[in-house]
C-alpha cells in the first residue's frame, strides 16, 4: 500500500515526510530569535495562531546557511502532543511511496547523516531521502523511541 509523503527540497537535495505527520506548509517570513536555544533552532514563529519552534534544516544538517528566499518554507509537523516547525528551502510536492521503492540507507548514509536519514525512495531517476523526523528536531533518545 502506498503512503503518501511530503516532499521538500534542501541544499538541492529531496527529502520526504509522512504527509500524516505534517499539518501544514507555511511561507517562511522570519523567525523570532530564542535566547539559549541550540544552534539548529531557527527561533519561533506563529502559525495559525499558535507559537511554534522552527529547526533550520540547513543547520541541523550541518550545511552552510542558505538564502531565505520565496520558495522557503516551514513544513508544520506533529509528533506526539508537540507541534514543531521545519524551515526547508523548497515544498511543493506530495508523492505516493511504494514499499517497494523504501530501501534502508547505504552504511555511508547512516554514518555520515548522523541517523537523519532513515530511508531511501526511488522515484524514477530521483533519489528522495526519508527523514527520521524525531531525530531531526533533535526530539531522539539513545535508544531512540522518540519519546522524552
Amino acid at each position: 500500500m502506498s503512503v503518501l509523503h511530503v516532499v521538500f527540497k534542501v541544499d538541492g537535495a529531496e527529502y520526504a515526510l509522512p504527509a500524516a505527520d505534517v499539518l501544514q506548509m507555511e511561507s517562511f517570513t522570519g523567525a523570532t530569535p530564542v535566547p539559549g536555544a541550540p544552534a539548529h533552532v531557527a527561533g519561533l514563529v506563529q502559525v495559525r495562531g499558535r507559537v511554534i519552534p522552527v529547526v533550520d534544516a540547513r543547520t541541523r544538517f550541518g550545511l552552510s546557511p542558505g538564502q531565505h528566499t520565496l520558495d522557503s518554507r516551514v513544513v508544520v509537523g506533529q509528533l506526539g502532543d508537540r507541534t514543531v516547525g521545519l524551515l526547508v528551502d523548497s515544498a511543493r510536492e506530495v508523492l505516493k511511496l511504494d514499499p517497494a521503492q523504501v530501501r534502508p540507507p547505504p552504511p555511508l548514509v547512516v554514518e555520515g547523516a548522523r541517523g537523519f536519514v532513515k530511508a531511501v525512495a526511488q522515484v524514477g531517476p530521483r533519489l528522495v531521502m526519508l527523514i527520521d523526523f524525531p531525530r531531526v528536531i533533535g526530539e531522539e533518545t539513545p535508544d531512540g523511541d522518540g519519546k522524552r
